[in-house]
C-alpha cells in the first residue's frame, strides 16, 4: 500500500490511512500516444483521411491568383508563365501538417523550434500536395521537390488568409460569436450555443443549424468531433467553416484562445461579437507578464478581428478595455453580474443554488428578462450573462436568449455532477488555474453542509508558477486537499507534488486544513472519497472533460467521471461487505447455523410430473 502524506500543525509528513494505491504512474505497456485526449465514443473520425473534417465540394481556385493575394515569391510552374493556362495548377484546399494533405492541397511548410516544414514536402507530395507556402528558409528545400512553390516571409500569418481564400471565405456566411478570458470560455460558448440553438428553432425555416468550436469538442449540428485544442490551427477552422456552411449552419459560437490570436489561429476571421469573460494570470510559460497577455487578448477587439464587443465590467482588464473601446469608439456593450448600474446589462436578485441559480437580467432600456444558470456558482452567473449580453449583441431577442440559455443540460467537466447513488456531493471541474479553483471551492462551499474534499493537480510543461498557489488555494479553502498528479507529459510528477505541497504549507495552520499528497491520481480520487460523510462534498478539479492522462509522452485513458464513480461504488462496496462481516460475527451459534443452512445450495425440489405417484395397491 502506498503511503498517503498530511501536512500536520508542525507541518510534519506522517502517514495516514490510505485507499488501496493504483498502478505507479511511471508504469510501462501502455501504447504511445500523443494525443491531448482519448475521444469519447460519439465523437465521430474520418478514417479515410487524418484530421479535422473537409467540405465534399470545393471549387479550385488557381495558385496564381492565391499567390497574388499573398504577394509571394513563386517557383516552379507558376514562375515558368504556365499559371495563365487552362491546365494551370489549382488548390482545393490547404494543410499545415504534411501527414494530414489530400490530393490538391497546398502544404504549409512553416519553420518550428527544431526542425522546419520544408523537411516533410516529399511526403506531402507523394499524398497529393499541389504546391507549398513556406518562408525563405523553406524555399529551396521545397523547390527540390518540383511542386510550384509560395514564398513569404511569414507564412504562418499568412496561412488564415490563404486558407479562408482556398475555401470561399466561409466565414462570411455566419454569424460568428467568438468567447476569449482566462476562465469561462467553454461554458459561456456552450450557453451562447443554447440561445443560438433556440434562435434557430424559432424561424420560420425552423431548420438552420449551429456550430460550436472549443476546448472540448466541435459540433456540426448534432454531430460532435474530439477537439485537439481550444481553437483549431486557422487551415483547420477554415475547412470546419466551410463543412459547417455546406451542411446549413447559420452561426456558430467559438472559444478563442491568447495562443491563437498570437499564433494567427483565427486569421481570416471577422467575429460578428467578441466576448470578453475575464483575465487573471495563466499561460504565463507563454506570456512573460499579465501586459503581454492582455494584449494578446486585446487583438481581438480591433476592426479586423470584430465587429462589435461584450465585455465584462466586473473584472478589472475588463474595465480597462470597456474604456480604451470606448475611446476608440468601437462599438462595446458591459455586463456585470455584481449588478452594477453603470454596466448596459447587469444581473439582480440573484439566487446561487446547488444545481444553478435564477436572476433578472436588467437591459440598458430597464428591461427586465427572467434568467437562469444552468450550472452553480456566482461565476456561471457571470458567464449566463455574457451569453445573454452576447446574443443580444447579435441581434436576438432578450427572451429568447434566456430561454436558450436554461435549456442547455450541462457542460462536460465543468461543475458536472457525478451520482453513484452516494448521500454527498461528487463533482468534476476543469479548474486549472488558481482563481478558477477558488472559485469553484467557492461555489460548493456555498450549496455544502458538511465538508469539502479536494483532489488536484498541476500539469507539467506548463507554467511552474502557479504551482505554488494552486497548492495554497486548496489546502487553504478545503477540509481536505489532495495533490495529485495532473498530466505530468515530460516532469517529474514528484516535483511538481513538491512545488504545490511548498505553497499548501506556507498556508498557517489555522487556516490549513488537512492536505495529503497520492502521486497516482485515482489513489487520490479514492483517498477523498473515503473521507466523505452525509452531506459533505467531493471535487476532483483540474482534468475536467478529458478522457486521458499524458505521462511520459504516452496518453493513458484516464476519465476523472468515471474514476469517481468506481470510488464511490467499491467504497460502497467495502461498506456493505464489513457491514456483513460485523453482523455475522455478532451472531449466536444458533442463528450462524440457521443462517448457513438457508444460503446453503440444496438439490432442486422435483416437479409434480417427476413426482411418483402411489397406486392403491401400493396404498394397501
Amino acid at each position: 500500500m502506498r503511503d498517503v502524506r498530511t501536512i500536520t500543525d508542525s507541518e510534519c509528513n506522517q502517514q495516514a490511512g490510505a485507499a488501496a494505491a493504483g498502478p505507479s504512474l511511471r508504469g510501462t505497456g501502455a501504447p504511445p500516444g500523443t494525443l491531448t485526449a482519448v475521444p469519447h465514443a460519439d465523437h465521430t473520425s474520418n478514417e479515410s483521411f487524418p484530421g479535422p473534417p473537409r467540405p465534399m465540394r470545393v471549387t479550385p481556385v488557381p495558385l496564381a491568383e492565391l499567390a497574388r493575394l499573398l504577394d509571394a515569391g513563386t517557383t516552379g510552374a507558376l514562375q515558368d508563365g504556365s499559371a495563365g493556362s487552362a491546365d494551370a495548377p489549382s488548390a482545393t484546399g490547404i494543410t499545415h501538417d504534411s501527414r494530414a494533405v489530400r490530393p490538391g492541397d497546398i502544404y504549409a511548410a512553416l519553420p518550428g523550434a527544431r526542425l522546419h516544414g520544408a523537411d516533410f514536402v516529399a511526403q506531402a507530395q507523394s499524398l497529393g500536395a499541389v504546391a507549398v507556402l513556406t518562408d525563405p528558409g523553406g524555399t529551396e528545400r521545397a523547390a527540390a521537390t518540383g511542386l510550384p512553390v509560395l514564398t513569404v516571409p511569414d507564412p504562418r500569418g499568412r496561412m488564415g488568409e490563404l486558407a479562408a481564400a482556398v475555401y470561399g471565405e466561409p466565414g462570411e456566411d455566419l454569424l460568428q460569436i467568438g468567447i476569449t478570458g482566462t476562465s469561462g470560455k467553454t461554458t459561456t460558448a456552450y450557453l451562447v450555443d443554447g440561445g443560438l440553438r433556440k434562435a434557430a428553432e424559432k424561424q420560420a425555416d425552423g431548420g438552420a443549424l449551429t456550430g460550436l468550436i472549443g476546448t472540448v469538442e466541435s459540433r456540426i449540428g448534432d454531430e460532435r468531433i474530439k477537439s485537439e485544442r481550444t481553437t483549431p490551427e486557422a487551415t483547420d477552422l477554415q475547412a470546419l467553416f466551410a463543412v459547417m456552411r455546406e451542411r446549413g449552419v447559420r452561426s456558430v459560437a467559438m472559444e478563442v484562445s491568447s495562443h491563437a490570436l498570437v499564433l494567427g489561429r483565427v486569421d481570416g476571421c471577422v467575429f460578428d461579437i467578441a466576448v470578453f469573460n475575464n483575465l487573471s494570470p495563466e499561460h504565463l510559460d507563454f506570456h512573460p507578464d499579465m501586459e503581454d497577455y492582455f494584449q494578446a487578448k486585446r487583438q481581438l477587439f480591433t476592426p479586423a478581428r470584430s465587429r462589435a464587443g461584450v465585455v465584462n465590467f466586473d473584472d478589472e482588464y475588463g474595465y480597462r478595455l470597456i474604456g480604451e473601446l470606448k475611446e476608440e469608439g468601437f462599438p462595446v456593450t458591459s455586463f456585470s453580474a455584481e449588478g452594477h448600474p453603470d454596466a448596459d446589462w447587469r444581473a439582480e436578485n440573484v439566487e446561487l443554488g446547488p444545481l444553478g441559480s435564477t436572476f433578472t437580467a436588467v437591459g440598458p432600456d430597464g428591461e427586465r428578462v427572467p434568467a437562469v444558470a444552468p450550472l452553480s456558482g456566482p461565476f456561471n452567473v457571470a458567464n449566463a450573462l455574457a451569453a445573454l449580453t452576447a446574443l443580444v449583441a447579435a441581434g436576438i431577442d432578450a427572451s429568447t436568449a434566456a430561454e436558450g440559455i436554461r435549456t442547455v443540460p450541462g457542460v462536460p467537466g465543468r461543475l458536472e455532477r457525478v451520482d453513484a447513488g452516494q448521500d454527498y456531493l461528487a463533482i468534476v471541474d476543469y479548474a486549472h488555474k488558481p482563481d478558477a479553483v477558488e472559485s469553484v471551492l467557492y461555489a460548493v462551499r456555498k450549496v455544502t453542509e458538511g465538508r469539502v474534499h479536494a483532489v488536484l493537480g498541476c500539469g507539467g510543461d506548463r507554467d511552474p508558477h502557479k504551482r505554488p498557489a494552486m497548492g495554497s488555494g486548496l489546502a487553504r479553502l478545503a477540509d481536505t486537499a489532495v495533490l495529485t498528479s495532473d498530466n505530468p507529459r515530460s516532469e517529474d510528477p514528484l516535483a511538481i507534488l513538491a512545488t504545490m505541497l511548498a505553497g499548501a504549507a506556507e498556508v498557517p495552520a489555522y487556516e490549513r486544513g488537512t492536505v495529503l499528497v497520492e502521486e497516482d491520481r485515482a489513489a487520490a480520487v479514492a483517498a477523498a472519497v473515503a473521507r466523505a460523510e452525509p452531506g459533505d462534498a467531493v471535487l476532483v478539479l483540474g482534468k475536467g472533460h478529458e478522457q486521458g492522462q499524458d505521462i511520459a509522452g504516452v496518453v493513458r485513458p484516464f476519465d476523472d467521471k468515471d474514476v469517481l464513480r468506481e470510488a464511490i461504488r467499491e467504497r460502497t462496496r467495502r461498506e456493505a461487505r464489513i457491514a456483513r462481516e460485523a453482523r455475522e460475527a455478532e451472531e449466536t451459534p444458533q442463528a450462524r447455523e440457521a443462517r448457513e443452512d438457508l444460503e446453503a445450495p440444496h438439490p432442486p425440489r422435483p416437479s409434480a410430473a417427476e413426482t411418483p405417484h402411489r397406486t392403491d395397491n401400493q396404498n394397501r
